[in-house]
């Protein structure tokens, strides 16, 4: 089982309202938030539209529960499988130019050699020993065996770290 979290993404969380706060826009995804359609829309449709603006880090963090089993992925391949799924479902459109680029697809896609590990990294206060993908241009992927709690992975995007504090913390679910 995998819970995956995406974020709005601010710049100045202080103001949202703070133009630097603006995703840029490509003609169509403007359009289709301009767009008026014929009949009314819910409350939760127009929130989404309303995020459109905002940059978004898609998918960033997710926690992976495993069954016991001999097939069972490996912690550094939960965090392999969560960087190429980021690469390939939303860097798809990195130019032509780019060495990385072949078909929308990365050319060496990330593999388990490219796993640091013993890397920490901060869960609810304590730095456990982690893991780190520090190979692509894009993105930085970062993960954790947390035991029975599952595994933590998160892929983040590189124009966001100066402005994140990366830290992780647990949440309860509700009853």
């Amino acid at each position: 089982m995998t819970a995956g979290i995406s974020y709005t993404f601010w710049r100045n969380p202080a103001d949202r309202d703070d133009p630097v706060n603006l995703a840029e826009l490509d003609e169509q995804t403007r359009r289709a938030i301009e767009m008026q359609t014929p009949w009314p829309r819910p409350k939760w449709l127009l929130d989404g539209v309303a995020r459109m603006r905002y940059p978004t880090l898609w998918e960033a963090v997710r926690t992976i529960w495993r069954a016991d089993g001999p097939y069972q992925p490996t912690p550094a391949e939960e965090l392999v499988w969560h960087v190429n799924h980021i690469l390939t479902n939303h860097y798809s459109t990195r130019s032509a130019n780019d060495p990385g680029a072949r078909k929308g697809r990365p050319e060496s896609p990330v593999t388990e050699r490219h796993v640091e590990h013993h890397i920490p990294v901060r869960v609810n206060g304590i730095a456990v020993d982690g893991m780190r993908v520090d190979t692509d241009p894009h993105v930085l992927g970062l993960g954790a065996d947390l035991g029975e709690a599952g595994v933590l992975t998160a892929v983040l995007d590189r124009d966001a770290l100066p402005y994140l504090t990366i830290e992780f913390s647990t949440r309860s679910l509700a009853p």
